[in-house]
């Protein structure tokens, strides 16, 4: 049967994106950020899974607030980055598992989770940054991706408890999958900037550092945490975080099992006016 083993939890700044495609990891500005990452490179190498279900939010680029669902996934054989107004970045397109995408949504409907399904979409830096963080620059990514786009741009956006039991949800319509397949899950965005108003730069690292910790340690606690906190303490956009619940949802200790092994831990400012979070959980 197919099984969870990891999860990973990344920011997706744009601007790391333009840092990769035009070369500039190496100078003094971001090569910092960039260090933080070559354990998580030669971890993935290490650890390669079948397939990768991808937490993240949509930048107006496939949904438009015209309409935008809570929750979407995606069920397509293949998905291109997308133009976000400067051309697609040079990144291979995405080879999706359209079988075990439909398998989850058919599973996660039943478990009372209304999902949007799509059959055909552009993919933007939510999720091809996190994927060029920890595969690097290859000539096509290491396994098929699922895309998941969560709303956390127009209000009401899912709750923290609501994204925590999707992921619960999630895992088990992945451990009811009759084929023997590595599954990770990932949840990315964050972690806390404002890209607008009287405070746009914010950063908080006192509240990043601690939604870390609790994230880990009190996943249920974390989850009960209102919208209200994070749009105080870490931005307009520090929400984004609700997004790596889900990955966190998805853990075997939330259904029974042990504690997950803290594998990797990294906490970096600035990062184009933002924080930039990430850490990696196994399964034991």
């Amino acid at each position: 049967m197919a099984r969870i083993t990891a999860s990973v939890y990344t920011s997706h700044v744009p601007a790391i994106g333009a840092a990769l495609d035009l070369g500039k990891t190496h100078e003094p500005y971001w090569q910092p950020l960039f260090q933080g990452y070559e354990y998580s490179k030669q971890w993935m190498k290490d650890n390669k899974p079948d397939v990768i279900f991808l937490v993240f939010n949509d930048h107006a680029t496939a949904f438009s607030l015209d309409m935008i669902p809570t929750f979407a996934i995606g069920t397509a054989d293949s998905y291109m980055p997308a133009d976000e107004g400067w051309g697609p970045r040079p990144v291979p397109r995405v080879i999706g598992h359209a079988d075990l995408a439909s398998h989850i949504a058919q599973s996660v409907i039943q478990d009372d989770f209304d999902l949007t399904i799509v059959n055909k979409m552009d993919v933007d830096h939510g999720l091809t940054v996190p994927l060029s963080l920890m595969c690097g620059q290859p000539q096509e990514w290491p396994c098929p991706v699922i895309p998941f786009a969560v709303n956390v741009v127009q209000y009401p956006v899912p709750s923290g408890k609501r994204c925590l039991n999707l992921g619960k949800a999630i895992r088990k319509a992945i451990e009811s999958y009759d084929q023997d397949l590595n599954v990770q899950i990932w949840g990315t965005g964050g972690m806390s900037h404002q890209l607008q108003g009287p405070r746009a730069g914010l950063i908080n690292k006192e509240f990043d550092n601690a939604f870390l910790d609790r994230m880990i340690a009190d996943p249920e606690g974390q989850a009960a945490v209102p919208h209200i906190d994070y749009v105080r303490e870490a931005g307009s956009e520090g929400i984004e975080l609700v997004m790596w619940l889900i990955a966190r949802g998805a853990m075997a200790d939330l259904n029974g099992g042990a504690k997950p092994t803290l594998k990797h831990r990294f906490y970096h400012v600035p990062a184009s006016n933002t924080a930039v979070g990430h850490a990696i959980l196994e399964n034991n």
